[in-house]
């Protein structure tokens, strides 16, 4: 046998190992990420399972009574068992969404505080004065807005006096309600 030979059935060789290694790999780094999934994402996915399964158990019972396979004695006695566990559930559930929505909402109001200081140490956006003396933002949004907010109070023609609801000033019905302004 000559070298050549040699390294390509080693290279070969080489190949089919890490063909076959590479699922016992991939399974390592699998239960490696499943491995970080929190106490309270375990706890709200077992408390998801728990309340489906009492619902499934709710609907089989129901079903079987409808069938006449549970005698009318023993029906109300385990429809309020199932119902309990189920509202202990539900309650549970609520309390950890109720507290990671609080955490959520605490981050978001930190961030919109820590926003707002970051604004107020920036100075303010100069303003120049249109034709009629008006002052107009530089920014062309800015522009825009304000020039939309002028002309608003020229088209709003008050409210309607059956419903209470804005008319513009060229309506002869009420757009809501159809009555006659």
């Amino acid at each position: 046998m000559d070298i050549g030979s040699i390294f390509l059935i080693f290279a070969l060789l080489v190949l089919v190992v890490w063909y076959v290694s590479r699922p016992f790999f991939d399974r390592q780094l699998l239960s490696w990420h499943t491995s970080a999934v929190t106490q309270a994402e375990h706890e709200l996915s077992t408390l998801l399972a728990e309340r489906d399964r009492i619902i499934r158990l709710l609907q089989e019972l129901d079903f079987d009574f409808t069938l006449g396979k549970i005698p009318e004695q023993d029906y109300p006695n385990q429809r309020n068992l199932l119902l309990q566990r189920g509202a202990e559930v539900l309650s549970q559930l609520d309390a950890l969404q109720t507290s990671a929505k609080t955490d959520q909402a605490a981050d978001r109001l930190e961030k919109a505080i820590a926003a707002r200081r970051a604004q107020q140490n920036q100075p303010a956006p100069t303003l120049h004065k249109d034709g009629n003396g008006v002052p107009v933002p530089d920014d062309e949004l800015e522009r825009l807005i304000a020039s939309r907010r002028r002309e608003q109070p020229e088209k709003a023609g008050g409210f309607c006096p059956k419903c209470g609801k804005p008319i513009q000033k060229s309506d002869h019905f009420c757009p809501k309600c159809g009555a006659q302004v």
